[in-house]
């Protein structure tokens, strides 16, 4: 699919129905099989990329059931060994979570997913979990899916540092530790997400973090002395999706957006407050702070964006660089991205998409080998490609609000933001086409 997205004038909206939070969304599908008594959650993604992680959940003997708007998740006596391969999609978290979940478990367990993910590096999980114990085999001696998981459920204890700040290798050591001979300790240089310490605690497992001397973190963790209580929760709004339309708002002049029932967990908000920095005036409402803050932005467009420059805490907005990247293409004078190598081993190579795609747009940019440096100046029509990555393909949607854009291989969005063109046509035309 292909899509044509017009350009628009200001804007003023209230928007409720922003998808649900994609990364909580997949852990309620995989820590649900870690309780005895069946999880109640309402209003679960029925994105691609989480409902990939249900099936597979499934497969390993979850039974769901929809019950009045509520998702009953039903888990097994014990994870069952699946009969079939365990396909992943595009689903980056949950291959590597599940990975670790896998290995400490009996069984043999096939994970593989779609030509874009097979060509992710798998690694960065992989390597931590072989030196404890896991049995995992794959392409380039398990560097890249498919990957074969020979579950012996003797996992030994570790202490480990990440050299890098990473939810999806911090949460698949986690779940492994959850079942190793001893207690463990994981340390990472900057707080990641931090939504598995978060929901495993509040399910009943013994586990702490704490700020490191070296100004990391430290979590600690005991192995599971029985099963965990259920999860009990209504998923909020995901912040990063939450952002594609302040970004449209940040960029419109004259323009005011509410998003509410947003996530507003200090590690996803971070976008939110570069674009403050850049000149937009932003506002938070609290509104319920049980498994985690939540509530609704506020955000008015200011006269003109104001360059800026990124090079911290970039595991808290990794996610929405590309968006931002279109802010700073719509900025006064040069902004850059420094310390981002990981967005080159995302979905795509998103320093690469985000470079050639505004070149495109008649913007000047260049790539740096862990970012980008961006002259801001006005974006102009153009034909893009999505390079199979939905954040590529929504920001620069987005991006066609100020002169009308076309985005090939569009029909990733619905990995994660299932209603995206739904709402942007609230603000434009949008025409979708089918592929040359």
């Amino acid at each position: 699919m292909n899509l044509k997205v017009c350009s628009a004038q200001s804007f003023e909206l209230e928007i409720k129905e922003i998808a649900a939070d994609k990364s909580i969304s997949h852990r309620c599908a995989i820590f649900s099989l870690l309780s005895d008594k069946p999880s109640c959650i309402r209003n679960y993604l029925k994105g691609e990329d989480t409902l990939d992680t249900l099936r597979i959940a499934k497969k390993l003997g979850l039974e769901v059931q929809e019950e009045r708007g509520e998702m009953i998740l039903i888990p097994p006596p014990s994870i069952q060994e699946p009969s079939s391969i365990l396909e992943c999609g595009n689903a980056g978290t949950a291959i590597r979570l599940y990975l670790g979940l896998l290995s400490a478990q009996k069984g043999l367990f096939v994970l593989s997913g779609d030509c874009y993910l097979n060509k992710r590096p798998m690694k960065r999980v992989v390597s931590p979990l072989r030196d404890i114990g896991a049995s995992i085999l794959g392409r380039q001696e398990g560097n890249l899916a498919p990957l074969v998981v020979v579950g012996k459920g003797d996992l030994q204890a570790f202490d480990y540092t990440s050299p890098i700040p990473s939810a999806q290798v911090k949460s698949a050591l986690i779940l492994s530790g959850l079942f190793a001979n001893g207690n463990c300790v994981y340390r990472e240089p900057e707080l990641s997400r931090d939504h598995t310490e978060r929901m495993l605690k509040g399910m009943g497992a013994e586990i702490e973090s704490k700020a490191s001397k070296q100004g990391g973190v430290e979590i600690f963790l005991s192995p599971l002395k029985g099963k965990l209580k259920p999860l009990v929760m209504e998923i909020p709004a995901d912040p990063s999706s939450a952002f594609f339309f302040a970004l449209a708002a940040a960029i419109l002049p004259r323009s005011h957006l509410v998003l509410k029932n947003i996530l507003l967990n200090k590690t996803r908000i971070e976008a939110f407050r570069i674009l403050e920095k850049m000149g937009v005036r932003i506002s938070y409402k609290e509104t319920s702070s049980i498994y985690e803050s939540i509530g609704d932005i506020e955000i008015v467009s200011p006269q003109s964006l104001r360059s800026v420059e990124v090079s911290e805490k970039i595991a808290w907005l990794i996610d929405e660089i590309p968006a931002l990247a279109i802010a700073m293409a719509c900025a006064k004078g040069v902004s850059w991205v420094r310390n981002a190598k990981e967005l080159r081993v995302k979905e795509t190579d998103r320093i690469k998409a985000v470079v050639e795609n505004l070149k495109l747009c008649g913007i000047k940019a260049r790539e740096l080998d862990d970012g980008f440096e961006i002259e801001g100046g006005e974006i102009k029509s153009a034909e893009v490609s999505s390079y199979g990555d939905h954040r590529i393909a929504m920001s620069f949607a987005i991006a066609g609000l100020k002169a009308g854009m076309k985005i090939l291989e569009a029909e990733y969005i619905n990995i994660s933001f299932p209603n995206f063109l739904e709402i942007l046509s609230r603000i434009t035309q949008v025409e979708k086409c089918e592929c040359k």
